[in-house]
């Protein structure tokens, strides 16, 4: 029993890919404070390491800016693994007690594993945060548990004196985790989770960091702001700017939208477009949420199909989606011709229902040759959605309707895996589209080198693409998740303040 345990141990070590920097931090005269990242080059045995992490994680004038010179800003600087996670060092505790952290606006809550997290392979592989040891420490004890995507952590609450870069919040809320299953954390090469989103999402109802940095009048401005260094030859792998921005990470003005639902930092974006011609997905506007807790970029699966079909990523065939172009596609272009609201033509045909605003899988039952019944489940009816958008965005491009039904069933090939990345030939990566976002009614770019992820150099090389598909149903969705990806190229600044969102080219 004693070998194979050590045999696992040996196993489990050898799948850890340890990065040795230490975070540096930089306290300045005014208030400012910098924290650095670290960058390392990707391979094939790191890159699993992050999918498995990502796979189990589950416009916004100078005068705006509140500058550096400013006081009470604190800069802290990132690390940067594998261009997937993004984190910083922080302390908990009297003496203080060192953690990494991710610093994630996709969530609310400080987490960090505990002394008494006995029976989590991955919180012997991480620093424990040990509240015996702290004479600042209170107890609380309330239950907690946070899930994200299918992994999980969870533990119980305390109190302690946390310190971001220059700043000490005390008596600040936390969770000690003393439960991380799975290989997900085991994997990470941070501790911990800091939150910096809206306390509408914060479990147990409890105060964030950044609520108290803003509360306790801890930084001048309450905005805090993002530089992800994408530069794979880097050593410095960001920063994170509280009370202010570093004017020497963006150039020209940042684009600012609203905040239009508070929870996570969400607000609208109009269409996107690939190689300049519109999808017409977002023609009437989508949700998207800024979320530097995400590596990748995720949206419907209607549009990631798309950009998979221009970039040539491998995807899954789709039997219902081309059972749907075959057996319906001549009727549902006639009815698109006809100007009927791409959203009722899957109801139409009665592959769908319509609920006054978007189709709905309805279970319809359907005799097929054996006289068998059967049900049309929710596949062929996302299929049809899918193929009449796909469809309408050829026909605003006066595509003929030979070439229209060729493209949608072409689609179908490229249909992507649910929270997967693809595969894309390293060779045609020059010659990839531009993907073009429209924020606050001003396009942003993103180039084949932005969002296609390259492992290994020469016949070894293997290349995905950062886009994956993530479908949210009404009335959340459907949402597009901007992660680093999108926040690399632009420097991303969260107004809490004015309750918006401002984005920059980064430099």
């Amino acid at each position: 029993m004693g070998t194979r345990f050590q045999s696992l141990l040996a196993f489990l070590l050898s799948c850890l890919i340890f990065i040795s920097a230490a975070s540096s931090s930089e306290q300045k005269g005014d208030g400012t404070l910098r924290i650095g990242l670290k960058k390392r080059k990707l391979d094939r045995a790191n890159r699993l390491a992050s999918q498995l992490f990502l796979k189990n994680r589950g416009s916004w004038s100078p005068k705006d800016y509140f500058r550096l010179n400013d006081a009470n800003s604190d800069i802290v600087p990132l690390k940067n693994y594998l261009d997937a996670q993004y984190y910083g060092e922080i302390t908990i505790g009297t003496p203080p007690q060192k953690f990494t952290a991710i610093f994630d606006t996709g969530s609310s809550n400080l987490w960090v594993p505990s002394s008494n997290c006995y029976f989590s392979i991955a919180c012997y592989f991480h620093s424990k945060y040990k509240a015996r040891d702290s004479s600042t420490y209170k107890r609380n004890g309330k239950p907690a548990s946070i899930r994200y995507g299918t992994g999980a952590i969870s533990g119980y609450f305390s109190n302690d004196d946390v310190k971001v870069g220059g700043l000490v919040i005390k008596d600040q809320v936390f969770i000690e985790a003393t439960s991380e299953p799975g290989i997900t954390f085991l994997l990470a090469k941070f501790d911990g989770i800091l939150g910096l989103g809206f306390k509408e999402i914060a479990v147990g109802n409890s105060t964030p960091v950044w609520y108290n940095m803003v509360e306790k009048g801890l930084v001048k401005e309450p905005i805090f702001s993002f530089w992800l260094n994408r530069n794979p030859e880097d050593p410095e792998g960001g920063q994170i700017v509280f009370g202010g921005v570093d004017p020497k990470h963006f150039k020209g003005e940042h684009t600012y939208v609203p905040v239009t639902r508070k929870g996570y930092w969400q607000f609208d974006m109009g269409d996107l477009n690939i190689a300049g011609k519109p999808t017409g997905y977002c023609a009437n506007g989508c949700s998207a949420i800024a979320d530097s807790g995400t590596s990748l970029l995720t949206g419907p699966s209607t549009v990631i199909t798309m950009i998979n079909h221009a970039i040539g990523a491998v995807g899954i065939a789709s039997q219902e989606c081309k059972t749907v172009i075959g057996q319906y596609g001549q009727t549902m272009l006639e009815s698109l011709v006809s100007q009927v609201d791409p959203r009722k033509v899957c109801s139409q045909i009665g592959l769908c229902g319509f609920d006054g605003t978007h189709s709905v899988s309805m279970g319809i039952k359907s005799v097929v040759e054996d006289g068998v019944s059967s049900l049309l489940n929710e596949a062929m009816c996302s299929a049809c959605e899918m193929a009449s958008v796909w469809m309408q965005s050829e026909l605003s491009q006066n595509q003929t309707q030979e070439r229209i039904l060729a493209y949608a069933a072409e689609l179908c090939d490229h249909i992507p895996n649910p929270n997967q990345q693809s595969a894309v030939d390293c060779e045609r990566v020059s010659s990839m589209p531009i993907v073009t976002f429209t924020i606050g009614g001003k396009p942003f770019d993103l180039s084949p080198q932005d969002y296609i992820f390259k492992i290994g150099d020469g016949v070894q090389a293997q290349c995905t693409s950062g886009f994956t598909a993530m479908d949210i149903p009404p009335p959340r969705g459907p949402l597009w998740i901007l992660g680093d990806i999108f926040m690399g190229p632009y420097h991303t600044v969260f107004d809490y303040g004015k309750t918006r969102v401002g984005f920059a080219k980064a430099t």
